[in-house]
Order: C-alpha cells, then sequence, then structure tokens
C-alpha cells in the first residue's frame, strides 16, 4: 500500500508500505481522509523523541471498514488504544490509561491507504457526514473536553465569561466556536493573518495579532492555551483573571513560563488536558454532523501524495486552513 512515511527530520516520503495486518479483535480500515495534527507537526521537525522515523503519522482519521466486524461500515477512528481493563478505563476515563498507545506514534498511523485498529476503536459516521469533515471528531473532541473541564472549574457560567484562546489550528478554532456556543464572548490569539481571518469568517469573535498588541492583563475567566509554548503560558496566565480558569491543551514545549505567584496569590485554576474520552468523540462527531461547529468551510482537502508539501505550507505559515485532510487514492 501507499503511505506518508516520516523518514527524517523534516523529510517526509510517500512509497509503498507492508499491508497492516489485522490482530484478532481488530479491522482493516480503508482511510478515505486523515487530518495534519500539530503534533504530527511536532514529530516532523524532530521534536518529538517518542515519534522516531521511520514512521507513518497521522491520527485523526475516518474511512470504511474493509475486513473484520462490521465490514462497509464507514467510520471514524478513535486513535487511543487502551487497556479497557484498569480504573481510568472502567471509570470512563480511558485518556488516561497508564497503558494507552496512539496510532502514529509507537503503531503505524493513517497517513496511509489502509490501517488496523481494535473494532472497539471504531464509532460509526452518521448519513450524509463527509470522510473529510468526519475526520475532524478528534480535535473537536480534544477541544470539547476541554471546554468541558473549563466549564467545570468556572465560578460562574461560561455564557457569563470572557474567555481568551491562544492558536488559531483546529483545536483552537474548535474550543473558540465551542465557548461561543455556550454564550461566552471569546477572542482568539493568533500571530499568523491567514489564520485570524479564518477564524473571523468562522465565529462572531474577536482576533489578535498577539505579538502586535498582547492580551489585557487579567481581563479572561476562562483562557484556554492550544498551543503550550512557553510564552503562550505566561500570556495565558498574565490575560487570565483573578478567580479564573486556564486549560492547557498544546504541547509545543516544557520551559517553563508559569507565574506560579500570581496563580497562588490570584486563586487561578490550571488544568492540564489530555485528548478525550470516547464519549467526548461520539458527541463531537454528531456536532459535526449537526452543524454545531459552523459550516467547516475552512477545511482544506490535498492528495496524500502531496502531503509533504502541505506539511512545509503550514510549517511556512502559508496556508489559511486551520486544519488541511489528506485524502488517500
Amino acid at each position: 500500500m501507499k503511505a506518508l512515511v516520516y523518514t527524517a527530520e523534516r523529510q517526509l516520503t510517500f512509497r509503498d508500505e507492508p499491508e497492516p495486518q489485522p490482530a484478532p479483535g481488530e479491522a482493516l480500515i480503508g482511510i478515505e481522509a486523515v487530518g495534519i495534527c500539530g503534533s504530527d507537526m511536532h514529530g516532523y521537525l524532530g521534536h518529538d523523541p517518542r515519534r522516531r522515523p521511520p514512521l507513518i503519522l497521522g491520527h485523526e482519521a475516518a474511512g470504511t471498514v474493509l475486513e473484520g466486524p462490521g465490514a462497509g461500515r464507514r467510520v471514524v477512528l478513535n486513535p487511543l488504544v487502551t487497556c479497557g481493563r484498569c480504573n481510568a478505563c472502567l471509570g470512563g476515563r480511558s485518556n488516561l490509561c497508564a497503558e494507552r498507545d496512539i496510532i502514529g506514534m509507537y503503531r503505524p498511523g493513517a497517513f496511509a491507504e489502509r490501517i488496523a485498529l481494535p473494532e472497539i476503536n471504531l464509532i460509526d459516521i452518521p448519513e450524509g457526514l463527509s470522510s473529510a469533515r468526519a475526520a475532524l471528531t478528534e480535535p473537536a473532541a480534544t477541544s470539547l473536553h476541554a471546554v468541558n473541564l473549563a466549564a467545570r472549574a468556572a465560578h460562574r457560567p461560561l455564557g457569563e465569561t470572557r474567555a481568551l484562546v491562544f492558536g488559531g489550528g483546529s483545536v483552537g478554532l474548535f474550543a473558540a466556536l465551542a465557548l461561543l456556543g455556550h454564550g461566552a464572548e471569546v477572542s482568539l490569539a493568533e500571530p499568523n493573518a491567514l489564520r485570524r481571518k479564518t477564524a473571523a469568517a468562522a465565529g462572531h469573535m474577536e482576533t489578535f495579532d498577539p505579538l502586535a498588541a498582547p492580551a489585557p492583563d487579567s481581563g479572561f475567566e476562562v483562557v484556554i492555551d492550544a498551543v503550550g509554548a512557553s510564552a503562550t503560558r505566561a500570556a495565558a496566565v498574565a490575560a487570565c483573571a483573578p478567580g479564573g480558569v486556564i486549560v492547557h491543551v498544546g504541547l509545543q514545549d516544557n520551559d517553563g513560563g508559569v507565574d506560579t505567584r500570581k496563580l497562588t496569590l490570584q486563586e487561578i485554576t490550571l488544568i492540564g488536558t489530555y485528548t478525550y474520552t470516547p464519549v467526548d468523540l461520539r458527541v463531537s462527531l454528531d456536532k459535526l454532523h449537526r452543524g454545531a461547529f459552523g459550516d467547516l468551510a475552512w477545511l482544506e482537502e490535498r492528495p496524500l501524495g502531496e502531503g509533504a508539501g502541505a506539511f512545509a505550507d503550514l510549517l511556512g505559515g502559508r496556508s489559511a486552513a486551520p486544519k488541511i485532510v489528506l485524502r488517500p487514492g
């Protein structure tokens, strides 16, 4: 089969790879659409020691079951492979499973024509939803999970808050749209002018360049950092109001940036959030189908064979799309 393989730092090769061999309880899925995630970019840049070349990246995917239980089903992939037996899994928090794995990290990912995955990790796509839009389920669920955590920790309902999101990629944009759905007043910080324009068109929110004009100090009751860099962590703490909530989603670096004195003296809640639960995925897929996140006109599709160019465009800031989805075949 053809696959887009991470072969060295900043190098992706579209080449033939061995066919996946499903284990007992697994299905063979033909990939129809797979999104490029920020974590894929980190691996591509050589910034993630867990992603070692040669490796097929990609985990935001949708396709059709070719072999195994439910052959013929159109499905979204839950890329988190967990034990299903520990307290975290049994308690509905499988994203915290100590034995969790994810496709595109330690096992082959979805930048390929086919993939093998446990049948329990497949979610049926509603009738009428395209595979490209269904592939947005994973980033949407990441954002929904983060916003739900913010809602539980916030002192007032989200509809009564001013919210700030750092990052105009798909996770940041979905978080902003989810906050708007709660009735929050939303601002989005993004240095890429093309993405700022896209975000402004996608929802009723203020967009600004945080490098040119930082957010006002202590101006927001809820802050979501969908970048996760030292600079955005520092900016998030500075922008958070007393008694507010910061939700840390992004994993760009681990170089500090948190003003613990302000967190303590102003009783600011800092929450780390990792991916999603299976229910978050199901709810996000339903929201995509119902149009709860808008028309998704900002989605860009390209052939899988042109994936290396897509990565280069994202790295160079030449794409206005918060999400580029690659299509095999």
